[in-house]
């Protein structure tokens, strides 16, 4: 599975039913580990009965097994943990198993009840040892489904194919959809054209637990949406433009109230400067996980506006809306047609492509840290002291010092205090040494000063130099 996609990690959701000898179905819902994508591993854990906790033996407990374990626990789903990557040399189940206890996760051999079982996946070692926990934690459970009735479920998955058009990929929990059926998924609708298997097979119906891929509906709904067949186009309609308004008017209140707060930090705080962005992606899950991760980077001062985020190729209406808002559009695992191509060629649109997650993470946050204005820092050189003040015709005043301090430089910065208090600041318009230009004088030197448009020094006035140092700050 991972081999097929971008980086060797899994940046997708999926599906999949396993057959075992003895004839019994297993259906695992393989999400990924990425923190970005939290939500849609919370929406794994919603639709599933039982929880598989992946752990390697030679990491340990990461941060995101304990995200995991947060997510099985908020959908209140029983837990097995798999102690993985056994057969290598620096692998330590025992620890592991004394790391969940942190977490409040007892394993049997701790005097637990969580199954714990290790396994190797490159090696195939206790594989089936897995799949008999999962059977009996199962009949533990007692874990059954109608198949007679009207098919419920959730959609895990949703794109847009070019050939196919919009493509849900749903587990039906209860019931059996078939061919035909009017299917309500969120705010979309359609009548089944089509049923696929995870083996990629036309199937015509398919029962509890399985997991297959819609084709027929209007739009591609979001993932995490609940799926319901009906049993009329009105109804279907109807449904779907109740929760189609429902869904607009609770975007339109997000967007008046963020943007009241917005207004209220932003007279607080002084204007935070926002990085737009338009993000297009091949699936929902991956569209979700990407805002969600470029919406908490930045801090007080700098941050990345997502202004839309959708499924499917970069169209010429996503330019026209980058051209107007002055956004760079993010395409992953997408390509932009070619009249978006030419667009934003002729109107100067930057379009970045990305098959990786974490590089789009490193871009936004390496664009938002140029974003932040330098810290100056100022260094101290040295001072003089001010012993006679010669007026010079042509020249003007010129002061006659020592430099009791350090240096003083030509090209530097300078203050002149007079009773602690500063009476200017600027620079140097000459620096001798005797009759000498110099480019510096050290402690315990004479030398003479004159400022560039400012006369009025006296003896026993101090001048500081100094250095500015300008550094660029990072997140």
């Amino acid at each position: 599975m991972v081999a097929g996609e971008a980086g060797g990690i899994t940046q997708h959701i999926g599906a999949y039913q396993v057959r075992l000898k003895g004839g019994q179905k297993i259906t695992f819902l393989d999400t990924p580990g990425h923190a970005a994508f939290t939500a849609m591993r919370a929406r794994g854990a919603k639709v599933t009965d039982l929880v598989i906790l992946v752990v390697a033996a030679d990491d340990g407990v990461m941060p995101q097994t304990v995200e995991a374990i947060a997510h099985a626990r908020a959908a209140e789903v029983p837990m097995i943990v798999a102690v993985n990557k056994i057969d290598k040399s620096d692998a330590n189940p025992t620890r592991v198993k004394t790391e969940l206890l942190q977490h409040e996760i007892q394993v049997e051999d701790l005097g637990g009840e969580t199954l714990a079982v290790e396994v190797s996946a490159t090696k195939g070692t206790n594989l089936d040892r897995l799949e008999e926990a999962i059977l009996l934690q199962a009949e533990l459970l007692d874990l059954k489904a109608n198949p007679d009735r009207s098919a419920e479920g959730a959609v895990i998955e949703a794109k847009l194919d070019k050939g196919r058009g919009p493509v849900a990929t749903v587990l039906v929990q209860r019931g059996t959809l078939k061919v035909g059926d009017i299917l309500v998924a969120g705010s979309e609708w359609g009548r089944v054209r089509l049923l696929i298997n995870d083996r990629g097979e036309t199937i015509d119906q398919a029962g509890p637990s399985t997991p297959v891929e819609v084709l027929g509906l209007s739009a591609a709904p979001e993932a995490g949406d609940e799926f319901v067949v009906v049993d009329s186009d009105g109804r279907a309609r109807e449904v779907t433009e109740y929760r189609a308004r429902m869904r607009r008017e609770s975007r339109q209140a997000n967007v008046s109230r963020q943007t009241l707060d917005q207004l209220l930090k932003n007279r607080k705080d002084g204007e935070k400067r926002l990085l737009p962005l338009v993000v297009k992606a091949d699936v929902q899950g991956s569209a979700e996980a990407i805002e969600g991760a470029l919406t908490k980077l930045g801090n007080d001062e700098v941050g990345a506006q997502v202004l839309t985020g959708g499924v499917g190729g970069i169209t010429e209406s996503d330019v026209i809306l980058a051209h107007a808002s002055g956004a760079a559009i993010l395409g992953f695992n997408v390509r932009a047609n070619n009249q978006a191509r030419d667009r934003a060629r002729r109107d100067g649109v930057e379009i970045r492509y990305y098959n990786v997650i974490y590089n789009i993470v490193d871009d936004v946050k390496a664009a938002l840290s140029g974003l932040l204005a330098p810290e100056t820092r100022e260094k101290f050189l040295g001072n003089a002291e001010i012993l006679e003040v010669f007026s010079i015709s042509k020249v003007g005043k010129v002061a006659g010092c020592r430099v009791t301090e350090g240096v003083v430089r030509r090209g530097s910065k300078v203050r002149l205090i007079r009773d602690n208090v500063v009476m200017h600041e600027g620079e140097l318009s000459t620096l001798k040494r005797f009759k000498d230009e110099a480019r510096e004088v050290q402690a315990g030197q004479e030398c003479g000063m004159s400022f560039a448009n400012y006369q009025d020094i006296q003896k026993g006035d101090i001048i500081e130099c100094y250095d500015v140092e300008t550094l660029q700050r990072t997140l």
